[in-house]
């Protein structure tokens, strides 16, 4: 009976070493493996205007104030089609919404219909800044809600292989350094990933205009685009040799 368990384990051990071992036993530790980042970035002059129309109407019947809505969008946008040129003015129409007004007597606590009231915007879009701040002058069915201009991709694209391969200099540069310092002759990249990004879009902070305060005889409103920031990164990590 022990000949034959001994014969029986003997064989499971044999059987166990001729199993193929896990990775990561058949690999040594990393050793000088560092993870490193570096950036560029650039200021970029903002190119692209943006300009959001709005309106809004209320009242105790709901058709009428959609037809005072549709009214008013479509006399905006007759004037700011008037202007539109492919990538210098582009037109398109934003929110449009009708909703119930509510209120809650004290007698009764309960909510009653007490009317309606409705919204819509026009927005105009494009590197004319010129042509769309003179539509502010222009518009008279809708005011000024938002202002805010950011970089197109046409101007984020020009600066985008310059700063890459800054940033990849600055990598190599920095890997090379540190391997020296820690005694190393030199590196080789294990993996790295290549990024790059810009600041979002940057609102103009402004009170909102009504139809008698905007630019009268149309004289366009005064704009001062400014920079946005593109930033390429290089991220990753290198084998000290």
């Amino acid at each position: 009976m022990n000949s034959t368990l001994s014969f029986v384990a003997a064989g499971l051990l044999a059987l166990f070493a001729m199993l193929p071992r896990p990775a990561a036993a058949q690999l040594a530790p990393m050793q000088g493996v560092l993870g490193l980042t570096a950036q560029a970035s650039v200021e970029v002059p903002r190119d692209l205007l943006s300009i959001t129309f709005s309106t809004t109407r209320d009242g105790s019947d709901a058709n009428a104030v959609q037809t005072q809505l549709k009214q008013a969008l479509d006399a905006a946008l007759a004037v700011a089609k008037s202007a539109a040129r492919p990538g210098q003015v582009e037109v398109q129409t934003g929110n449009f919404s009708l909703y119930p007004r509510y209120a809650t007597p004290s007698s009764t606590g309960r909510q009653a219909l007490t009317g309606w009231q409705g919204s819509a915007e026009v927005i105009v879009e494009g590197k004319d800044a010129a042509a769309i701040s003179a539509l502010v002058g222009r518009i008279t069915t809708m005011t000024v809600a938002r202002v805010g201009y950011r970089l197109s991709r046409e101007a984020t694209q020009r600066v985008e292989a310059d700063i890459t391969a800054e940033a990849i200099a600055r990598y190599r540069a920095r890997a090379a350094e540190y391997a020296k310092q820690f005694g190393y002759a030199g590196y080789v990249i294990r993996e790295v990933t290549v990024s790059t990004a810009e600041a979002g879009p940057r609102p103009i902070a402004m009170a909102r205009m009504t139809a008698n305060a905007a630019p009268a005889g149309g004289d366009p409103l005064s704009l001062e685009p400014g920079k946005d920031t593109v930033t390429a990164t290089v991220n990753g990590t290198v084998q000290m040799q």
